[in-house]
């Protein structure tokens, strides 16, 4: 791997809880591989718009080129044992309108609150809350 590559990041940095209800175009970006991986680094479920007017909702865990310059997203769907995966010159837009999962749920947050919790007297445990 050449140099100059291994001190290229790898993912795109953007605040977390800003990114909820989102919308790409990708055709009006000039950058689509930003779009796909912003989608990847999502934390909640994305809504997939094709260019054939259909749509996949689920949660997109990650996005690959192959050795032929094919750029893919590959989501999980819920309610299907399978993986999608989706060419990126197929899609025409993306949206992060899933909740963010992890949003606000930080160690930091996580500890203060359980400290909150024990010196006003009440149980406090480190099992999670739960998701819905």
């Amino acid at each position: 791997m050449p140099q100059h590559d291994k001190k290229t990041p790898q993912t795109v940095s953007a605040p977390k809880e800003a990114m909820q209800g989102l919308s790409m175009d990708l055709s009006q970006m000039d950058d689509s591989m930003r779009a796909l991986e912003l989608a990847r680094d999502y934390r909640g479920d994305t809504t997939i718009h094709l260019k054939d007017g259909t749509s996949l909702k689920g949660f997109v865990f990650d996005v690959r080129t192959d050795g032929d310059g094919t750029t893919e997203l590959r989501m999980d769907l819920p309610g299907e044992e399978r993986r999608e995966s989706i060419p990126s010159d197929r899609i025409h837009r993306i949206d992060l309108d899933g909740r963010d999962m992890a949003a606000g749920k930080t160690w930091k947050n996580w500890v203060r609150r359980y400290a909150e919790k024990k010196y006003a007297g009440k149980v406090a445990s480190i099992e999670s809350a739960p998701l819905d």
